[in-house]
């Protein structure tokens, strides 16, 4: 069978098998939908957001690239965060790394892979920032695995320092920023207790007073 076929039979086998176990699921997801969360993460394809938190579509409203990036030049980015925030009004932003990652991994290396290189650049950023620490560790899955830990906490404070939350913030808004991991070899996520809620977690210089 074409593969393409064999998605779409899976697809309407999905469906029936929804509609079968709640009759009113599609007339009620097509009402609205309605998520407490947005999820920023890679683009890895066993990284499936609404699967590994076990939430049903509708209930996390997800952005996705190459190596789970905030860059403050990334229209596309900026511009879900900030549906996510003003119209959505989510809770609580998740940035999800993941061991393993290739982004991660094109970044230590020195081999050019083309267009994507520039935007490694920024994972790359962050491991001059650490090398001192990383370049200390002999392991290089270790190294690896810190450096996808540390590119979480930088994408994090990225996120905290938009003008998008620190309008929500001045606002009043209640939202938090945290910073996750997620491990291919067992599933498991793992919180990497970086949790921003407010202004006064950041450094001055990124706090932008009546910022639009």
């Amino acid at each position: 069978m074409d593969e393409r076929k064999l998605l779409l039979e899976n697809n309407r086998r999905w469906a029936d098998g929804m509609k079968g176990g709640d009759p009113t699921f599609f007339e009620r997801l097509a009402s609205q939908q309605d998520p407490r969360f947005l999820w920023i993460g890679c683009s890895d394809s066993r990284v499936p957001a609404n699967q590994i938190v076990g939430l049903a579509p509708g209930e996390i409203f997800v952005h996705r690239n190459v190596g789970n990036v905030v860059a403050h030049t990334d229209l596309n980015c900026l511009s879900v965060l900030q549906y996510a925030i003003d119209v959505l009004a989510v809770q609580h932003v998740i940035v999800c790394g993941h061991y393993g990652c290739g982004g991660v991994t094109a970044a230590m290396d020195d081999r050019p892979l083309g267009l994507i290189d520039n935007w490694l650049r920024h994972i790359r950023d962050v491991y001059r920032a650490h090398q001192v620490e990383l370049d200390g560790m002999a392991d290089e899955r270790k190294r690896r695995d810190r450096l996808t830990e540390l590119h979480v906490i930088e994408q994090v404070a990225n996120v905290c320092h938009t003008t998008i939350v620190q309008d929500a913030w001045r606002r009043g808004t209640s939202l938090s920023v945290v910073g996750w991991v997620y491990d291919v070899a067992d599933g498991l996520i793992r919180d990497l207790d970086v949790s921003v809620t407010g202004p006064d977690q950041i450094g001055q210089v990124y706090r932008v007073s009546g910022a639009r």
